[in-house]
């Protein structure tokens, strides 16, 4: 079961990368691979799925799965567990999405310059200039029920956790782990 959720949930991820126009070819792919899996601690990347362009590149064996990109050709890195796939899926299909449980996603090499949301919706026409557009650096993510996200603040200009997408059903934890290098 648990490996069905995991493909219906690679399926929602790779709509969401479907169409990058990226090569597969020799050095870039290897570069690619790399790319993803620095997303996560060593120990989670060296056993995950990586997925490029839609693409199950590498077959993984630790329920993680890496990209290089989050969003088609933004080269911001992550790796995923089975909840947060699922969340992505969700997101990329405008469908309804409700946590039961936690779920985690690493972004260790943060967000290139002009690779941010919107704060308050995944869905902003024009994210670089909405009023709450944030880039973050090197960040992990949590999904938790929604009754667990109350008291933690929506602000990402504090340096702390704060919470992403609060109003819809994408709602998770920002945590920034910069440490200053």
């Amino acid at each position: 079961m648990i490996k069905n959720i995991i493909s219906k949930s690679i399926f929602g991820v790779a709509l969401l990368t479907a169409g990058m126009g990226i090569s597969l070819a020799g050095s870039d792919k290897e570069e690619l691979i790399a790319h993803a899996r620095a997303a996560a601690p060593a120990s989670i990347g060296a056993g995950a799925t990586i997925v490029i362009n839609g693409e199950v590149v590498v077959e993984g064996n630790n329920g993680w799965t890496c990209m290089p990109d989050t969003m088609p050709g933004d080269r911001a890195a992550i790796c995923v567990d089975a909840l947060w796939a699922e969340m992505m899926a969700a997101v990329g299909a405008k469908a309804p999405f409700k946590a039961t449980g936690l779920g985690i996603s690493y972004m260790l090499l943060g967000e290139p310059p002009g690779s941010g949301v919107s704060n308050s919706t995944p869905y902003h026409e024009d994210p670089v200039h909405a009023h709450d557009y944030v880039e973050t650096g090197p960040h992990l993510m949590v999904i938790v029920p929604r009754e667990l996200l109350e008291g933690i603040t929506t602000d990402p200009s504090g340096g702390g956790p704060y919470v992403m997408w609060k109003d819809t059903d994408y709602a998770h934890i920002m945590i920034p782990v910069d440490n200053g290098q």
